[in-house]
């Protein structure tokens, strides 16, 4: 019974064969890997994976199906790093994480997973939300393909000491958020390691500690450490046990120091670090995730609708620091990647922090591998994205014209493909 199939299967014309094969025409083609444009290129994708990136005056093998960019500059698919999907986006309301149950909570990150992957990021690090693992289901209802969304890592929950950055503040003392919003509270090295394993067994893909305290966290001091060398060091050890890492929240110098020394994989924020601090980094080879663009959105937006003073002047006292230290980071070499904070404001905008990158000393080339090969090594997948690479999986993006040229143009892509499925074209989603 078994010999006819397999005589069957081996006469299947050629042609038949080349069906799932896809060729891409690329009038302009980022090659982020080595840092420079190829013109007029072919991409071959086979499934889900890129199968060859070959000359456009190749053959292109018969029976694909062909998908005309030849007006277009082709990017690998952006990464964010530091994205927060979950929730509504920040508002003038610090109880507001209180006012929508864990179900509303899940379906307004289905809204954002949708508009991020169809902002041209196909790939992104949800580095916490408050209500403990909201965000490990959607991941495994978008891996399932249940929801539309990008690639993600999860953090789960905040590991936060109590009252500390990670928490919902600025509530009557009486008043008490429920414990799925609690989750990673720890105030020991020892309950730093209990709760780094219970939220690595509630299926995170990484471990986010609160170093410092937090521009939108009522009650704390950006530049105040909130853990100690000592613990930071077990939330390291503790996730490295599982083959992960750590991302430390931490703006003041003093806590990025502490957080760097202690093995931390990223800073995110880094408002406040000083030449010490950026040494540390480069140093150690710490990979720096700056939220540069964000400080403008929260003080137009904030002050229009009447944010808490506490948080518009925190944001005041640490936007043009952190774009100093940026500036100075990308001078001395350190590490840089991509990561914007999305979730103060609104999903979908995540390609507006690349102008400014470039206004605060990369170039445009720099920018983008911020946003691709650089953000796939930190996440530990460049082996499977990142860049447009013989064997990745095939998320690519495309804008019209010279994309280098003006790095604006990000903002509005015209084709989304996330694993050779194509969800964007002419401008459109298609499903």
């Amino acid at each position: 019974m078994i010999r006819p199939i397999l005589l069957s299967l081996a006469l299947i014309p050629a042609a038949l064969a080349a069906q799932d094969l896809t060729a891409i025409r690329a009038g302009r083609l980022i090659d982020v890997e080595r840092g420079e444009v190829r013109t007029n290129q072919v991409i071959l994708v086979r499934g889900e994976r890129i199968e060859a990136v070959q000359a456009a005056t190749a053959a292109i093998p018969k029976g694909a199906a062909v998908i005309d960019l030849s007006a277009y500059t082709v990017v690998p698919g952006l990464i964010d790093l530091h994205a927060h999907l979950i929730g509504d986006i920040a508002s003038a309301d610090p109880a507001a994480p209180l006012t929508k149950s864990g179900a509303q909570d899940a379906m307004a990150g289905v809204k954002h997973a949708r508009a991020t992957l169809l902002a041209g990021f196909t790939t992104i690090r949800d580095v916490g939300t408050y209500r403990a693992f909201v965000d490990v289901a959607l991941r495994d209802a978008i891996n399932e393909g249940t929801v539309l969304g990008p690639r993600m890592q999860v953090a789960g929950a905040y590991i936060t000491v109590s009252s500390g950055a990670g928490e919902v503040t600025g509530l009557a003392p009486d008043v008490l958020p429920p414990p799925e919003m609690r989750r990673g509270v720890a105030n020991s090295a020892d309950e730093v390691r209990a709760r780094v394993r219970e939220i690595l067994h509630g299926g995170a893909d990484f471990i986010k500690i609160l170093a410092t305290g937090a521009v939108f966290t009522m009650g704390t001091a950006p530049g105040a450490p909130e853990y100690t060398e000592a613990e930071i060091r077990a939330a390291v050890d503790e996730a490295a046990n599982y083959g992960t890492y750590v991302a430390a929240h931490a703006h003041g110098a003093e806590g990025i120091k502490r957080a760097v020394r202690a093995g931390v994989r990223s800073i995110e924020h880094g408002s406040l670090a000083d030449d010490e601090a950026l040494a540390l980094m480069k140093q150690h080879g710490t990979w720096f995730v700056a939220d540069i663009y964000n400080g403008d959105y929260t003080d137009s937006v904030g002050r229009r609708e009447g944010w808490p003073e506490e948080i518009l002047r925190k944001n005041t006292e640490t936007t043009e620091t952190q774009r100093v230290a940026f500036r100075k980071a990308v001078a001395m070499g350190v590490n840089m990647a991509y990561g914007t904070d999305s979730g103060i404001y609104p999903h979908g905008m995540n390609a507006a922090q690349l102008p400014y990158m470039v206004k605060y000393g990369m170039t445009p080339m720099q920018a983008l591998q911020s946003a691709t090969i650089s953000a796939a090594r930190v996440m530990g997948w460049e082996d499977r994205l990142g860049s447009l690479t013989t064997g990745k999986f095939a998320d690519l993006i495309a804008v019209k014209g010279d994309a280098l040229a003006d790095l604006g143009r990000m903002m509005r892509v015209d084709f989304v493909m996330k694993g050779g499925v194509t969800v964007k074209r002419d401008g459109a989603a298609v499903r």
